[in-house]
C-alpha cells in the first residue's frame, strides 16, 4: 500500500455500521490502517469491532441513534479521546419505510428523515465543528474527510420512496454545503450513490449468483466492492477530490456531471403573461416524451443488468 492510500494513524467515524455496507466500510477502512469508531443501534456494532480486533485493526463501538442530535458530539468525542484524533467521517446509517405517497404516514416520513437526514447532519456538524476548531489551533489546514451516503432514489424521485428519495436529495445538498463550507479548513466532502447487496436492499436484488462480475468471482454488488472506494476517498490520496458525486458499484465508479440549463424562456416585454407562457412553454413542451424530466434516467443505462428504478441503496 502507498503512503497516499493509506490510512495509518487515522481515526474514521462510521455510523450504521454494524451489518451490510457500514461493516464494509468499517472493515475496509481499518484494514488501510484506521482506527474505527463503530456506530450502530444494536449488537451489530460490538460484533464489528470484534472482527476488525481478530484482523489486527483497532476498534471501539459507540451505539445509539445518529438522529439524535447530541450522538453526534459523542462519537467525536469518543474518536478524540480513544484514538487522538478524528480524520474520517462515514455517514451511512439509513432505514427505510417505503409506501406510495398516498399511504405514507407521518411516521414513515420522519423515521426515514430522521436517521438519513438528520443523523447525516448530526455527525457532520460536530465533526465540522471540531475541524473548524482543529484548524484554528493549528493555524491551518488540517485533514478531514467525508463521505455522505446518497443514492440513485434521488436522481429518478424513486415512486415507492418519496420519504427515501427526499431524504437522499437533501443528503447531497448537505454534501455540497460541507465541501465548500470545510473546505478552508482541509476538508474535502463528497457522496456517494452505492448499490450493494445488504439486508436493507434485498428485495431490491433478488438474485444472489455472482454473475458479471469482473473474473474474481465476487458478486457485482458485494458491499465489499464500495467499501474500497470509501477507504480510497478518505484516504490523502483522494486530496484533490471534493464536492463529487458518485455511483459506484461493481467494477465501476461513475461521477455525475451537475444539472445543466436545458432551454432559457424569455418574456418578450420583460414580465410572462400566461398566454406567452402558453406560446413559449407550451409549445415547447408539446409531444415531449414522458420520461424526460428532471429525473436522471440516463444513469439507469449504466448497466442495464440492474433495474436502477428498483434499487434503495
Amino acid at each position: 500500500m502507498s503512503s497516499r492510500s493509506s490510512l495509518e494513524g487515522r481515526t474514521a467515524v462510521v455510523t450504521g455500521a454494524g451489518a451490510g455496507l457500514g461493516r464494509s466500510e468499517a472493515l475496509a477502512l481499518a484494514a488501510d490502517g484506521a482506527n474505527v469508531v463503530v456506530n450502530d443501534m444494536g449488537p451489530g456494532a460490538e460484533e464489528v469491532v470484534t472482527e476488525i480486533r481478530d484482523l489486527g485493526g483497532t476498534a471501539v463501538a459507540v451505539t445509539g441513534d445518529v438522529g439524535d442530535w447530541s450522538m453526534g458530539d459523542r462519537l467525536v468525542r469518543t474518536a478524540v479521546e480513544r484514538f487522538g484524533s478524528l480524520d474520517v467521517l462515514v455517514n451511512n446509517a439509513g432505514v427505510l419505510r417505503d409506501r406510495m405517497l398516498f399511504n405514507l404516514s407521518e411516521p414513515d416520513w420522519d423515521d426515514v428523515v430522521h436517521v438519513h437526514l438528520k443523523g447525516h447532519a448530526a455527525v457532520s456538524r460536530a465533526a465540522a465543528a471540531h475541524w473548524r476548531a482543529a484548524s484554528k489551533t493549528a493555524g491551518g489546514p488540517v485533514y478531514g474527510r467525508v463521505v455522505n451516503t446518497a443514492s440513485e432514489a434521488f436522481l429518478f424521485g424513486a415512486p415507492g420512496q418519496p420519504n427515501y428519495s427526499a431524504a437522499k436529495a437533501g443528503i447531497v445538498a448537505l454534501t455540497l454545503a460541507t465541501a465548500q463550507g470545510l473546505a478552508r479548513y482541509g476538508v474535502r466532502a463528497n457522496a456517494i450513490c452505492p448499490r450493494a447487496r445488504t439486508g436493507m436492499t434485498a428485495d431490491a436484488f433478488a438474485t444472489d449468483a455472482a454473475e458479471d462480475g469482473a473474473g474474481d468471482g465476487l458478486d457485482p454488488l458485494a458491499p465489499e466492492r464500495v467499501g474500497t472506494f470509501v477507504s480510497y476517498l478518505a484516504s490523502p490520496a483522494s486530496d484533490g477530490i471534493s464536492g463529487q458525486v458518485f455511483v459506484v458499484y461493481g467494477d465501476m465508479v461513475a461521477l455525475l456531471a451537475p444539472p445543466t440549463v436545458e432551454r432559457k424562456f424569455t418574456a418578450a416585454d420583460g414580465a410572462f403573461s400566461t398566454e406567452e407562457f402558453e406560446s413559449q412553454l407550451g409549445a415547447y413542451f408539446a409531444d415531449r416524451d414522458p420520461h424526460q424530466t428532471f429525473a436522471a434516467y440516463d444513469i439507469a443505462r449504466l448497466d442495464p443488468s440492474f433495474d436502477t428504478m428498483e434499487t434503495n441503496r
